[in-house]
Parts: structure tokens; sequence; C-alpha cells
């Protein structure tokens, strides 16, 4: 911050300024917002591609236009943001041509975000964020605030959610000045779990995401496949004999699809394996007597603060390579009014993941965080065999459609292929079946589900915001139900089982919502 705001510390009433190196982050957001939106161009662009390859010097002003907007952009939002903290909450003006005023009190906050980007760290400054229970989407963000400001208000923030009952005077004097002593509020930290790079590299193999990346290129796989065509020849490496069917066996030409395939698969985990490295480097678990603080990054250094009050499931996910490396990824997830993206190579400020542990370490956390608990000894029920049933209700006339079809364009073979294939598919749905479970105690519901992988979920029953009972006719003939339960973090489903563990199971965490009266923030 510039002079003025540099004395933030001594006095927070007056509107602040940011730090002409505020600048820098919005560039780096304006050109991500434009790096986002290009999907959306990949159509024309793939269209016009062959025009554009003819005359490459149409992306110069294209470009430079784009950049000049960035900038001119960036340097507007500087100048017309500005904030406050006054009577324990931060005010924001933000906006150019629609503004913004944001007030938002220290006891909505449910996460306090600090970021610091690496071109950032050079000059000992962060962004902050600032997420509300139940919210979507970024509530506030302060950007290239110094560090050490940065510490002191997230701790401010902090203790008034210690002290959201009505404060006496005492605590609100101590409240104002808190921000104004350095060390005044900051708790000693018990370590819980740190990620070796070897750990990041089983992560990035376990837990590829990459073909998103795959899927965005598609328009451009024909002159991908020209320019890779070109450079083997380059590199002396004939292609075209190693697959051509008419002077390969079928073992060798079999042998050759199967050495690009594994070869492709090693490019993509490769880039997988970066992607983790490069988000969870460094990465730390640590536990204060009310929160949970995540540390990740290698560019961007991230410390995301969840208080464990605000807890709301705990989940246990494992891919198919992660149920043989014997590793699991856990999950903290807390207030959320919908499900947010899964991609685990992604920051998201609503959950805590702790990537690629051993079941002794996620054994750890979760007696940590949820006590009494019994996720890795309870034995799981199953679910009712109508829901093979059911699902086969689909594809039985799916598969007669299909073969008529394939009959009448392949004879014989066709209806053999098909057969196959919806012989996969009901293996699927065993699969599926297989891997459903759900079980409770005194305190805590318990769910398993998957396919070749399996999740596990838990959370307490006090947790719970609303049920739902789904009984169709023909499920009552057979005394099942499907049971919705409704947290702030979202639904899950538990479907197909016993109609009268159903009503117990929801009639007993009714009970102990009604009777214990216990916050869920």
């Amino acid at each position: 911050m510039d002079n003025e705001g540099e004395n933030a510390t001594l006095n927070t009433h007056r509107w602040q300024k940011l730090s002409p190196i505020a600048v820098l982050y919005f560039i780096a957001s304006g050109i991500k917002l434009a790096a986002n939106n290009v999907i959306y161009l990949l159509p024309a662009i793939a269209i016009s591609y062959s025009t554009v390859q003819e005359n490459p010097q149409i992306w110069v002003p294209i470009i430079v236009g784009i950049l000049a907007l960035i900038s001119v952009s960036s340097w507007l939002q500087y100048f017309f943001y500005s904030f406050r903290l006054i009577d324990e909450t931060v005010e924001i003006r933000s906006g150019v041509f629609s503004k913004t005023h944001i007030d938002l009190p220290f006891s909505r906050i449910q996460n306090v975000t600090i970021e610091r980007p690496l071109y950032y760290r050079l000059t000992h400054t962060c962004c902050l964020q600032l997420d509300t229970a139940g919210s979507t989407k970024q509530e506030a963000k302060i950007v290239a605030l110094p560090v050490d400001f940065a510490e002191k208000l997230k701790q401010s923030i902090l203790a008034k959610g210690k002290t959201h009952n009505t404060p006496t005077e005492r605590q609100a004097d101590e409240d104002k000045t808190l921000l104004e002593q350095p060390n005044v509020g900051i708790e000693s930290e018990q370590i819980l779990n740190t990620r070796s790079i070897k750990d990041l590299i089983l992560h990035g193999i376990t837990n590829n995401r990459v073909w998103i990346i795959i899927g965005a290129l598609a328009p451009f796989y024909d002159n991908l496949a020209a320019y890779l065509a070109s450079l083997a020849e380059q590199l002396g490496f004939d292609y075209e004999r190693y697959f051509d069917a008419q002077s390969q066996a079928i073992w060798q030409l079999g042998l050759a699809f199967f050495s690009l395939v594994l070869f492709a698969t090693l490019i993509i985990t490769l880039i997988s394996v970066v992607g983790s490295i490069v988000l969870f480097y460094d990465y730390s678990l640590a536990k204060t007597t009310d929160r949970y603080i995540r540390r990740s990054g290698l560019f961007t250094k991230q410390e995301v603060t969840m208080k464990r009050s605000r807890l709301q499931v705990i989940a246990l996910k494992q891919d198919w390579l992660d149920v043989i490396l014997g590793r699991v990824n856990l999950e903290l997830k807390q207030n959320s009014s919908t499900e947010q993206n899964s991609n685990q190579l992604q920051a998201n400020s609503n959950r805590i993941l702790v990537p690629s542990v051993t079941q002794d370490e996620a054994h750890s956390i979760v007696k940590d965080a949820l006590p009494n608990n019994k996720l890795h000894d309870i034995s799981f029920l199953a679910i009712s065999k109508r829901f093979i049933f059911r699902q086969l209700l689909w594809l039985i006339p799916f598969n007669l459609l299909v073969s008529a079809i394939t009959f009448s364009k392949s004879g014989i073979l066709g209806i053999l292929v098909t057969q196959l294939l919806s012989g996969f598919i009901v293996f699927l749905i065993y699969c599926r079946w297989k891997r459903w479970g759900y079980a409770d105690d005194d305190e805590y519901i318990y769910l398993r589900k998957g396919l070749f992988g399996v999740d596990f979920y838990s959370f307490p029953k006090y947790k719970v915001q609303q049920t739902q009972f789904i009984q169709s006719r023909m499920m009552r003939r057979h005394e099942i139900a499907t049971i919705n339960i409704i947290m702030a973090s979202g639904a899950l489903r538990i479907p197909f089982i016993n109609q009268n563990d159903a009503k117990r199971i929801l009639g007993n965490a009714l009970f102990i919502v009604s009777k214990l009266k216990r916050s869920w923030m």
C-alpha cells in the first residue's frame, strides 16, 4: 500500500487505497478471464484456422488490442478500489461503471484465505479472501495487502468468531485494539499432516484430470496430428510403416497402437503430476483450538482457514488406482449452498483437501475432526438388489432397439457387439450396486458408494437440516425407500434401502437435532 495505506494498522476507519502493485493482480485476473473465455471462441477459431495460418499477422492487432484493454481495465479497477475496517466490519468499494459496495461483518465470515502469488512475494504482500457461510462465490477479496497487516486482520476475524455472542465492553475494547497489536490472538498451531513430493506425485498419477485439456483441444486434432507426423518424419521415424495394416501382422499392429496409447498416457500423467506439485507443494494441515489451516502452493502460496465447528461432512475418496495403492483423498467439507467443482487440482475455499494420504493418516485426521467416529470400523449394510432391476428397466428396451438397428446394418455381428456392450453395462450396474452401503450409530451417519473406486462419507446427525423420504408405489410394495439427507454442504442420497431402516435413520437424526439444538455453524 502507499504511505497512507501503510498507516492502516494505526487508523483503519479511513478509506484506504491499494498499493500500485495491486495492478499486477488485476492484470493477471484479466488475462485469466480472457483465457477462460477462449473456449467459447474455439469453434470460430477452428473454422477460420486455415485463413489465420495463411495470414498470421492478423493476430498482432488482436493480441495488442486485448492486452491494451486488459491494462486499461486493470488500472481503472485499481483506481476505483478502496476499503476500510470499521466497527468489526470490512467495507469495500469497487467497480468502474457498475459500482459495488460490500459490507461484510466479521461475524459472518466463514473462511479466511491468504494467497501469495509469485509476483507478490518480492513486495511482501498478499491477497486476503473472505467468504461467508453458504456462499457459492467469493464474497470479498482485498489484494496487495502487507502480509503482517493481513495476518493481524485474519486473527481479528478469527477472534470475533470465538466471541460471536454479545460481547462485554471489555471484549469490545480488546477486539477494537487487536489490529494494532502485533501478536495478539495468534494461537499455537499443531501440525496434523504434511505431504512429500512422493505423495504429490502419487496424487498426480492417481487423480488425472488432464482429459479436460484434451477435450478443449478437440477442434485442433487434425492440425496437431499433421504437425506430429511432420515432426516424426524430421526425426527419422517412419510411422506409416508401423501402422500399415497391409505390411504388418495383427499382433505387430496391436503392439504399435498399444505403444502409442502408453506414450500418450505417460505425457498426460506427467502433466497431471506437475499440476499436483504446483498446487500442493509444501503442503501442511495444521489445527488450533477451533480452526483447521491448510497451506500449500509452489508459485501461489495459499492459506485456507476453516472453523472446526462449521465442518459438515468428511469424505474419503479413492479412484481405482488409489484403491490399488492404498491411498485416500480426504476432504473436509463445510458450508456451501451448492456442490463445488470436484476437480481436485483446483483450490476450493469451501473445503480442505488432504491429497493421497495413507489409511492410517486418514483415520487419524477423521478421529481428530469427528471424535467417536467409526468410519474405519463400521459394518455397512447393502442396499436392495431392486436397485439393479430398476436400472435394467431402461436397458432392456434400449438393448432391443439397438439390436434391431445393428442387425439391419451388420447382421449377426451387429447383434453380438450390442450384446457384449449391454453385458458390460450390466457389469457396471452390478459394481455400482456392490459399492453402495450405509450405516449409522448414536452420533453419525455413514455412506459408501462408487464404481471401480470407492467414496466414504460421514457426518454428525445434529448437522442435518432437512430430510426427504421417497417411496413409489412399487417401492412400497417391496418395502424399500430412498432417502435424501440435506445439510449446509449439500445433499447425500441413499437409494433403495429397507423402509424400516430409512424411517429409523431419519427419525433418529431429526430427534437428535430437536433434542440437542446444537448450531450447525
